[in-house]
């Protein structure tokens, strides 16, 4: 009969064999736990696993949002709903469950610089990643440059794979930039590589009657709306900028009290 430290270092030895690492190394303040409590084996054998299935769940999520390229960490309590009344809260923190997901349903914010489209891109985005989804962020000229590089390299094919992977693709930015017809071109097949398969968060300061002013040929423009729009939730935010209300804030904080001078 082996001696219970024999038995101790077979199952140490059995957890590294199967990878368990988080598991091997909560092992001897579980058994410890066990003693205390004396807790049954069921229970320690539940109690050690869980520990491993957490590891695992958090080393994923690290994955994903290394993987996200999120420009910042952004989530939805991070938005002023209160300085932002165009915006429906409610909507938005439904949309944050990911229902949208289920039948490849689009999110567009359009509205001007500084409104918070990004930001709510973004914290969607995060809201998805945090519920198991691969997300994948990008600009618009971005996502244009590296189709460029790609069709120049001969990996096209490998780069529309990339594109229409992730369950959430968020383009950001699109307007800010005129995009020449190669460059329309490859957004459209992105785009069309999508359609009713992935879901697309796209933020632009252009309402769509102005999309013919961004691309050069007005079908490619009207064929990326008919997808993007097919199923989809439009938001169209209004307001001052937020970076322009915190300037005015600042430099009324900073002139003097009293006086004319």
């Amino acid at each position: 009969m082996m001696s219970t430290d024999s038995v101790y270092q077979q199952l140490r030895a059995h957890l590294a064999y199967l990878k368990l690492g988080a598991a091997a190394e909560a092992l001897p303040e579980e058994l410890e736990r066990a003693r205390n409590a004396k807790t049954g084996h069921t229970e320690f054998v539940e109690a050690l696993l869980r520990i491993e299935v957490d590891a695992t769940e958090q080393r994923r999520l690290n994955a994903r949002m290394r993987f996200a390229n999120f420009p910042a960490p952004w989530t939805v309590d991070d938005f002023d709903f209160g300085a932002q009344p165009s915006v429906d809260e409610t909507m938005i923190r439904e949309l944050a469950t990911g229902g949208y997901l289920d039948d490849a349903t689009n999110i567009l914010f359009i509205g001007p610089p500084g409104v918070g489209k990004t930001m709510l891109a973004i914290a969607l985005g995060h809201a998805a990643v945090d519920t198991g989804h691969r997300v994948y962020y990008t600009t618009a000229a971005d996502l244009a440059a590296k189709c460029r590089k790609a069709a120049l390299e001969g990996r096209w094919a490998t780069m529309m794979r990339f594109y229409s992977g992730p369950a959430v693709l968020i383009v950001d930015e699109l307007g800010y930039l005129g995009m020449p017809a190669e460059d329309a071109a490859a957004l459209f097949q992105v785009i069309s590589r999508r359609y009713l398969k992935g879901s697309i968060i796209l933020t632009t300061n252009r309402g769509v009657a102005s999309w013919g002013d961004i691309f050069t040929d007005t079908t490619i423009a009207a064929a990326m709306l008919d997808r993007l729009l097919h199923k989809s939730v439009v938001f169209n935010i209004e307001g001052d900028s937020y970076r322009l209300r915190a300037h005015q804030a600042q430099n009324r904080k900073r002139q003097p009290k009293g006086g004319n001078d």
